[in-house]
């Protein structure tokens, strides 16, 4: 039974002109037949081939509405055929409702009433069943029209609002992806630079005692236990997906973390001179960033710049927001330790952009180079959404 619907759903318009033109043909040789009562004569005849030929036009009612319309129009006005004229304007009034439509749907009305006007017809009766027959056929029509491009269009709407559902899921996978890319850097570069650095200072200083070595390698056993751990917590983020805003994946530091930070690149050997004054209270968003910008700061002075002397300063208050510097002297070897991937400091322009601030990035007149932001004390993001209910409240 599918395979027999799917048949006729896949047929069904022409099996509608089939049997559009069979009752067409069924009503013209019963005119001509009713005409005929006393033998058939040359009208009778003319009226049979032009209603054959009006009603076969309508194979092609689909593809050239207009033509057919007028071949069945002239059929009416000298052969009084009227069924395959309201088919025609019937199909006419489905595929369009414009001018077109209203000067055929008049010059039937006049064919109508033109062929049938005749001492036994009354005309004003003509004239006012005529508009009831052709407008019947046309308001029909046009009632299928409009449904049918109604569901054409819900159609549309609900195919467009999937591709468009589908492809905002894509795109926020593709920004997770970003994002989990962009903190796994900027988790695991820091740790593995001073993997490098402690495993540098062994290679270059051989000489060195048990007891300098031992407390390297202990170094080294604790930064990878750290780098694992803080992989195995974004690989689990990845996992579970249960991340809002990447408020599970990113430390919240303060004043302590940073110190703590400084001391990793200091037990590293990296001469590291620290100014931090972040208050307890800047918001969750602003001290991450914070964190980052130090931590990429000195991850690039482990990877280019050898452990030269570097200087950290960090200073915020809730009236002139957060300022982060972060300053090597110029280094002495030129080539890097490590190589560099180039995103981290694009990842720092994004973030510092999000939260409203400016960073400016580039080498000291000293031959140096220097990090330096400057970001608002609260989310830039959120300061607007204020502004705007302020604007709102003053406005109501």
């Amino acid at each position: 039974m599918r395979r027999w619907f799917a048949w006729f759903i896949r047929r069904a318009p022409r099996i509608r002109d089939l049997m559009f033109i069979g009752f067409s043909l069924l009503t013209i040789v019963a005119q001509a037949a009713a005409g005929s009562s006393g033998g058939w004569q040359a009208r009778d005849w003319y009226v049979l081939a032009a209603g054959i030929v009006a009603s076969l036009a309508l194979w092609w009612r689909r593809r050239y509405p207009v033509m057919v319309t007028v071949v069945t129009i002239l059929a009416m006005a000298t052969a009084q055929i009227f069924v395959p004229m309201g088919l025609a304007l019937l199909t006419l009034s489905i595929r369009r409702r414009d001018t077109m439509l209203v000067i055929l749907s008049v010059a039937g009305y006049v064919a109508y009433v033109a062929s049938y006007w005749s001492g036994n017809s009354d005309p004003f009766v003509l004239m006012f069943t005529g508009p009831f027959l052709i407008g019947t056929w046309v308001a029909v029509g046009a009632y299928v029209g409009a449904r049918r491009d109604l569901m054409v269009s819900l159609r549309d709407r609900a195919e467009r609002a999937e591709s468009e559902r589908e492809l905002r899921a894509e795109q926020a996978r593709l920004g997770e992806r970003a994002r989990i890319a962009q903190e796994m850097h900027d988790v695991l570069a820091h740790k593995v630079s001073l993997i490098a650095l402690h495993a540098g200072g062994l290679e270059v200083n051989p000489a060195v005692g048990p007891e300098k070595v031992e407390s390297s390698a202990g170094l080294i056993r604790e930064t990878a236990r750290q780098a694992m751990e803080d992989l195995r917590e974004v690989l689990g983020v990845l996992r579970t997906d249960l991340s809002v805003a990447g408020a599970d994946l990113a430390p919240v530091p303060r004043a302590a973390d940073l110190a703590r930070l400084v001391e990793a690149s200091r037990a590293a050997g990296v001469k590291v001179t620290s100014d931090l004054a972040l208050p307890d209270e800047v918001p969750a968003s602003v001290g991450r960033t914070v964190y980052r910008i130090v931590q990429e700061g000195l991850t690039n002075v482990h990877k280019h710049a050898r452990g030269v002397t570097t200087e950290v300063l960090v200073r915020g208050a809730a009236g002139t927001g957060v300022t982060v510097r972060v300053t090597n002297v110029r280094p002495v070897a030129a080539d890097a330790l490590l190589p560099g991937s180039g995103a981290g400091l694009v990842g720092l322009r994004e973030r510092v952009g999000l939260s409203g601030g400016r960073i400016s990035t580039g080498p000291t007149q000293e031959g140096g180079w220097q990090v330096e932001a400057w970001l608002p004390w609260s989310d830039g993001r959120s300061e607007a959404s204020e502004d705007k209910s302020d604007g709102e409240e003053g406005e109501r």
